[in-house]
């Protein structure tokens, strides 16, 4: 399954502990899990953008532990990190070292839109299904996945999921219910 959605930045979340990252990171970890309980998962692969792509490699890292889980990550060009600051270079590192698939599409740096189309067509074509962090009325860089994935279903068998904000905010009510104090201690 190729996961994909908003960059951080995009859903304006701020360092490692915002709020609404548990929440993804939540409604990840219940979608996922629902679909190894049922055999429906052996492989998650996904791209290497802050958001909802690394959060969900983190998921799988984490998941691993209790099922048989394998997790790729996917970059469009070589030296993909390269311009990003030391702290999401390390992360990137952490996250490609503990996967147990890591590999470009392209072994060039970017050249151009391209290899972000080959990159798109890869995932397509080495998955059975996808899922998006993501809402069609507002768009952000995911559209492009998005219309990707229509354009494939037009002629392939290709369910995409979607969690958008409305699953989003049910998550965020589950997660405060199973997480709020015992107003009953007396």
């Amino acid at each position: 399954m190729w996961v994909t959605g908003y960059r951080s930045y995009e859903l304006n979340t701020f360092g490692n502990n915002d709020p609404k990252i548990t929440v993804i990171k939540f409604a990840l970890k219940n979608y996922l899990t629902d679909l190894l309980d049922n055999a429906e998962l052996d492989w998650l692969i996904t791209g290497p953008n802050l958001g909802v792509e690394q959060w969900v490699a983190e998921c799988a890292l984490e998941l691993r532990s209790e099922y048989p889980l394998r997790l790729a990550i996917m970059t469009p060009y070589e030296n993909f990190a390269d311009r990003w600051n030391e702290t999401n270079q390390a992360k990137f590192a952490q996250l490609t070292s503990n996967a147990d698939f890591y590999a470009s599409t392209s072994n060039t740096p970017y050249q151009g839109p391209m290899q972000l189309r080959n990159y798109q067509n890869f995932m397509l074509t080495h998955t059975d299904r996808a899922l998006m962090i993501y809402d069609p009325e507002h768009p952000g860089k995911p559209k492009f996945d998005y219309q990707a994935i229509e354009n494939y279903q037009k002629g392939h068998e290709y369910p995409l999921d979607i969690i958008d904000f409305y699953d989003l905010q049910d998550a965020a009510d589950e997660y405060a219910e199973l997480h709020r104090p015992d107003n009953y201690d007396y």
